[in-house]
């Protein structure tokens, strides 16, 4: 359209006009009748570690004994071995980020991981992800020295999908019999059965060269498996994440640091680091979204009438996490929503006459039990 209009002079058209006629003069094949795309098999790689195919697949592994949760499968294209098995509540960063950890310790450093395009290991949307189009994830792997490639279908990954079906089959047949429920024994079970897979189902490579790397002395895993984020020092030494305010030390070092950047460390565990030139400062946490408990306000009868105020204030915001946050679902936390839950507001949102009205509603509510 942009050629059209700059060469030809032609007045700008619809996107569907230009469509139907390049579809009348046979230039446009609608998608419906195109040919189906070929996916032809490809030869296996020579080298155990040349490339680790990734996949998460979320089954009732449990049956109904437990809820539905995820298994996160690291697969050896060239022998088809299974390298980690990790279970966990859902899909995340952080997630990855342990099974990672555990693929490390046992075997080194793959050369190149094959995923597919989810948002833990692809950017979707360059303009609105931190790191300037690299995901957590990704920036660790880099770190690592490890090769990222993202699928673009299922097929080009069917080696791990193919081997989610195997362990649907197989490995739900393993729990039951060993009568394991819970996701902390499936994992630790999960070697011995990785060992059996692996006997029974692997391949040959066709080169004995082990292609994994072993991790360097100035590679601190605990480090690079970890979610970072870059945070401003303002003026009073304070540095928000996360709809949490941590309040540094009032000291000359820390001073020097206002209006500077810093890294601030999140770890899969739920730890918080806040870190400067490779060092890590002490804090004081600040939550903005604290709560106030019912024992405060039987407590402090003085006071008792403004605490229920704070606390209906409460019950009526927004207590997501602030949105590009990691996943705490390895934690036991229940996934971020999407929208906010009807009725709920920021804090910056709340206005006079909300708060009249939670003023009105507890005086009402104290009157009525005055009266009784």
């Amino acid at each position: 359209m942009e050629r059209l209009l700059g060469l030809r002079g032609i007045r700008k058209l619809g996107k569907e006009t230009v469509r139907r006629w390049m579809r009348d003069a046979g230039l446009w094949i609608a998608r419906k009748q195109r040919p189906p795309t070929l996916h032809q098999p490809r030869n296996r790689r020579s080298c155990l570690g040349e490339l680790i195919q990734i996949d998460g697949s979320e089954h009732r592994w449990f049956e109904q004994r437990a809820p539905a949760c995820t298994l996160l499968v690291f697969i050896d294209d060239a022998t088809g071995r299974l390298m980690t098995l990790h279970f966990t509540a859902t899909e995340s960063t952080f997630s990855y980020f342990e099974a990672m950890r555990k693929y490390l310790e046992a075997h080194g450093k793959p050369v190149a991981l094959y995923s597919d395009k989810a948002a833990i290991f692809h950017c979707n949307n360059h303009a609105e992800a931190a790191g300037k189009g690299v995901t957590q994830f990704g920036r660790a792997l880099f770190e690592l020295n490890i090769d990222t490639w993202c699928a673009n279908s299922s097929q080009a990954k069917g080696r791990v999908e193919r081997a989610n079906l195997t362990l649907q089959d197989r490995l739900v047949k393993e729990l039951r019999l060993r009568g394991i429920n819970t996701q902390e024994d499936a994992n630790a079970y999960a070697p011995h059965f990785i060992a059996d897979f692996n006997g029974r189902f692997g391949k040959v490579p066709r080169s004995a060269f082990n292609t994994h790397r072993a991790l360097r002395s100035d590679e601190n895993i605990e480090l690079i498996l970890s979610s970072r984020v870059a945070r401003r020092v303002t003026k009073v030494l304070t540095v928000q994440y996360d709809r949490v305010i941590y309040m540094l030390d009032d000291t000359a070092q820390n001073r020097a640091l206002i209006h500077q950047y810093l890294d601030v460390f999140e770890y899969p565990d739920g730890r918080i680091e806040i870190r400067v030139n490779g060092a890590a400062l002490a804090y004081r946490q600040y939550d903005r979204l604290s709560e106030i408990d019912q024992g405060a306000v039987v407590d402090n009868k003085r006071l008792g009438h403004l605490l229920q105020v704070a606390q209906l204030v409460q019950a009526e915001r927004d207590n997501r996490c602030a949105s590009g946050m990691p996943s705490r679902t390895n934690q036991g936390m229940a996934p971020r929503p999407k929208e906010r839950k009807a009725g709920t507001h920021t804090q910056r949102e709340l206005t006079r006459e909300q708060l009249n009205a939670a003023v009105l509603s507890t005086a009402r509510e104290r009157a009525a039990a005055v009266g009784k």
